[in-house]
């Protein structure tokens, strides 16, 4: 996700947007007794009470975040989002905090508080640039939106909770902020309709369908009537009665017709003003933008030009690997050949979606077997499979992971979407598992949230580069865990990587390069067995949201080369069990600190005797 489908969903709800010059609001009582307690307590004392400070007030800030971090005090609210008030608020956060951080003295702190201090410096500074550009004004896509997590959340089966008659009252409190946002995304896509920073016109037409699956008939047609359906037996026939009526009344008068003038808006109006360039260099000061959205993906200062070599040479090899593999199993043909046999014989894939399910179910059972040989700490939590709901499955990517309630009441979720079978080859089974769910996603991002001696806005950070680097990495170690015995498998593994290397070439090749969408996907069609409909749902993905793609293999590659560092330098000394454990017990750090990292734990294995 995947940045994982969770993690970037609710990233981009909260992402920088960009807002206009005002007046400094005065800095908040918590920034002020932060500030007073700097001349008072230790240096890792002042920087805790800082980066909690900072946290509360950006749950604040953020409700649905909140929610999402098992945070419950602001269920009942949506926050301002793209208001000038949020956008000026967020501005005045991360500026007050940026600045409150340099009063401390980095050299008193602990090793790990070091760690952190630079994650947070970190994240302030690309907050703050990320608001010289005008992304407010791309408010939704066809990939991820803020309708998307709406739906999520109001299905009873999300991290809003739907326990109490109070739960179910926040509920209707936070979808009138919700009816709010609508029009303001509005307003502020006619804003970008006068800057010309709009969504390509093929991506604009991908949300139309989108918003008419939620144009039901009638409140008890509509997802969104879902909890209705759930109300727990404690509550009493008055309350049930009650409940039903307000969110009938609701969802009739207010959030259908508001959905349904947003369908209008994005057909008539938004459509006929889309771009005819289906990269970020259409936009103004475009490709400066997309190097911007490429260092922040990647927590890197790569050039694009750089990346993009990157990509083709890592393309040709594991091209050569995979010739390899249709050797190895006998097949006659040439590598495209293979890559339609492989694409289109009836034995490769399922015929029924539970068959899918359980399949992976199995492939969960053989990992978790091994997993303790390669691992000291493991999550708590466990994970569960289940399809992509059918509300999105038609432009979802194949597969995702949504991480464990914080309080432990839910488990992971690896989703996979049965929506085209033929989309789903059991050969990618064994690598997309190791890939969203154990030991990729699923260990990093639950680890990340059970940590107990980190400060909480560590717990709940995620860089895609450290998070998508990690799990390609997970589908690498599969190898020393035995689990790709089978070389269709393996095979599987290749095409996966495959893909994350494509992902160097195409994303720059679009943003970068002038590439169209046609050529994008031909390139790709050119390099790999993926089926279409996957080609051009990924295609589409890195049109949508530029960058996020190149973090999965510039990620992974860092990972390996930080290993490679380690085992030189180590010899006999290197643990890998170690090295597993000191990538994932401080969260997610971007790549930069986390070379530093292993860098101080190489020193410190070294000396011991």
């Amino acid at each position: 996700m995947n940045k994982t489908m969770l993690a970037l969903a609710v990233s981009l709800l909260v992402s920088t947007q960009g807002c206009s010059d005002s007046a400094p609001t005065p800095p908040s009582k918590a920034t002020e007794s932060v500030a007073a307690a700097v001349v008072e307590k230790t240096a890792s004392q002042q920087y805790l009470d800082m980066v909690d400070a900072f946290f509360n007030e950006q749950l604040k800030l953020e409700p649905i975040y909140a929610t999402f971090v098992g945070v419950n005090d602001y269920n009942d609210q949506f926050g301002g989002s793209l208001t000038e008030e949020y956008l000026t608020q967020r501005h005045q956060l991360n500026s007050r905090y940026f600045e409150l951080a340099k009063s401390i003295d980095v050299s008193q702190l602990t090793p790990s508080l070091k760690l952190s201090y630079d994650m947070f410096v970190y994240d302030r500074n690309m907050e703050l640039i990320g608001e010289t550009y005008p992304e407010r004004f791309l408010p939704i896509n066809q990939f991820y939106n803020t309708v998307f997590t709406m739906v999520q959340l109001g299905t009873g089966e999300s991290a809003q909770p739907f326990n109490t008659v109070q739960d179910y009252k926040n509920w209707l409190s936070r979808l009138r902020g919700f009816i709010k946002w609508i029009s303001l995304a509005q307003q502020r896509m006619d804003e970008g309709i006068a800057s010309k920073v709009v969504l390509p016109r093929v991506l604009v037409e991908k949300i139309i369908p989108q918003l008419d699956a939620q144009l039901v008939d009638g409140a008890k047609n509509s997802l969104f009537y879902s909890p209705i359906n759930l109300m727990p037996d404690s509550f009493t026939a008055d309350e049930k009665s009650e409940l039903a009526k307000e969110y009938q009344g609701l969802i009739d008068n207010e959030l259908l017709p508001a959905l349904t003038q947003l369908r209008q808006y994005v057909s008539e109006t938004y459509l006929a003003n889309a771009r005819a360039s289906d990269g970020w260099w259409g936009l103004p000061n475009g490709k400066d933008w997309y190097q911007h959205l490429a260092n922040s993906h990647t927590t890197t200062t790569l050039p694009v030009d750089e990346i993009h070599q990157i990509g083709l040479s890592e393309v040709a090899r594991i091209l050569s690997e995979m010739d390899k593999v249709r050797e190895q199993v006998g097949f006659k043909g040439d590598l495209s050949e293979f890559f339609a046999s492989l694409s289109s014989e009836p034995q490769y894939f399922f015929t029924d979606k539970q068959d899918l399910i359980d399949g992976y179910m199995a492939i969960k059972d053989k990992i978790n077997a091994v997993l303790p040989q390669y691992f000291d700490v493991m999550p708590k939590a466990d994970y569960i499979v289940k399809p992509v709901e059918a509300f999105r499955e038609k432009s979802a990517a194949g597969a995702s992971y949504q991480s464990p309630a914080v309080d432990g009441s839910r488990p992971g979720i690896f989703y996979i979407n049965t929506y085209n079978l033929k989309a789903q080859p059991k050969w990618g089974m064994t690598t997309l598992s190791l890939h969203e769910a154990a030991p990729g996603h699923h260990f990093q991002i639950a680890i990340k949230q059970e940590l107990t001696d980190v400060p909480q806005f560590q717990r709940f950070q995620g860089y895609t580069a450290f998070e998508e680097g990690w799990a390609l990495y997970a589908e690498y170690l599969g190898i020393e865990m035995g689990v790709f015995s089978d070389p269709y498998q393996y095979f599987g593994k290749l095409s996966d990587e495959m893909l994350r290397a494509m992902r160097l070439v195409v994303d720059t090749g679009l943003h970068a390069k002038g590439w169209s969408r046609e050529q994008a996907i031909q390139y790709m069609k050119d390099n790999s067995p993926m089926a279409e409909s996957d080609i051009v749902a990924e295609v589409e993905r890195y049109m949508a949201i530029p960058g996020q793609a190149l973090s999965y293999k510039v990620g992974q590659l860092t990972i390996l080369r930080l290993r490679a560092d380690a085992e030189k330098a180590l010899g006999d000394k290197f643990d890998l069990k170690g090295f597993h454990d000191q990538l994932l017990t401080t969260g997610s750090l971007p790549m930069a600190v986390m070379e530093n990292k292993i860098a101080d734990w190489i020193k410190s294995e070294s000396a011991k005797k």
